[in-house]
């Protein structure tokens, strides 16, 4: 299944993607008798996004297509983030040995490399990256995003994909000039607002037959910059959520922003996207607050 978050009569709320459109989650509760969260991340916290998924693939996704009346266009969908407060964004620095040749820093090769974001760092698709007043050099990085399921702690890699929601696309930015100043200045070089876009889908689980095949690319105007497999991070998902579970409880719509394939340059004017096999792409503009 594949959920999103748009914006409907001034409000943000869930959807189920179809191919032919998007069919609000308010609108199965009407027809079928439902009363499923229509809020993403409230969704996934009561532990229904696994009701509702298997529904949808018990006769649920036939009796969707049939609501030709319920289905917004995808011409007409304003998507929003997925959801704007979870508990914990987790990103993961230089996975890929690749990216770690673009600081000229040698890659982690024992533990993950792994630093948080605040909330107030996301934005949706379509939503506007803002390069800050104090960054010359800003950096785009898309990215696989794992989203958790359910509370846990101390899971281990066999059992990764219990604890797992779904998949989705990222774009992580990093005010990369402020971070050569000093290392210890990651927090702040991460943090500036608009330095998270994540959505449009959250794809589950059972519908990536193998999320190590999965080919993630950074795209600027159109052309692709840096591409490469989820099997070549260092640290691949699985490792991930094991490992940062045995750190501290992980708790529904935590995020792990898995790393990226390398980091590029925007500039004011740019049209930034990630790309994941078989997602919809995240797409954002980038603006210059200096202009």
């Amino acid at each position: 299944m594949r959920l999103a978050t748009i914006k409907k009569d001034g409000l943000e709320t869930g959807g189920i993607m179809l191919p032919q459109g998007i069919i609000p989650i308010s609108a199965v509760n009407q027809k079928y008798d439902r009363s499923w969260n229509t809020e993403l991340l409230e969704l996934i916290k009561s532990g229904q996004l696994e009701e509702i998924n298997d529904w949808y693939c018990n006769g649920g996704r036939e009796q969707l297509e049939a609501l030709d009346e319920a289905i917004i266009p995808m011409d007409q969908v304003q998507f929003a983030p997925l959801y704007r407060h979870p508990r914990k964004i987790f990103g993961i620095g230089l996975n890929y040995v690749d990216h770690a040749a673009d600081l000229a820093e040698k890659a982690p090769n024992t533990e993950p490399a792994s630093f948080f974001k605040p909330d107030t760092t996301i934005i949706g698709p379509g939503d506007e990256i803002k390069i800050p007043l104090q960054s010359e050099k800003t950096t785009a990085e898309a990215e696989l995003g794992i989203i958790f399921s359910k509370e846990c702690k101390d899971v281990e890699r066999e059992g990764w994909l219990r604890v797992v929601a779904g998949f989705t696309t990222i774009i992580d930015m990093t005010a990369e000039d402020i971070l050569r100043v000093n290392p210890r200045y990651l927090t702040r070089s991460k943090s500036f607002d608009t330095f998270f876009s994540f959505g449009p889908q959250l794809v589950t689980p059972d519908e990536i037959e193998d999320v190590l095949k999965l080919k993630v690319a950074t795209v600027i105007n159109g052309q692709v910059h840096a591409e490469n497999f989820v099997s070549n991070m260092t640290f691949p998902p699985d490792f991930l959520v094991s490992f940062h579970s045995k750190v501290m409880k992980m708790l529904p719509g935590d995020i792990i922003s898995t790393g990226t394939p390398r980091a590029i340059h925007i500039n004011h004017g740019d049209v930034v996207e990630c790309w994941i096999d078989g997602f919809e792409p995240l797409v954002n503009p980038v603006i210059d607050l200096k202009k």
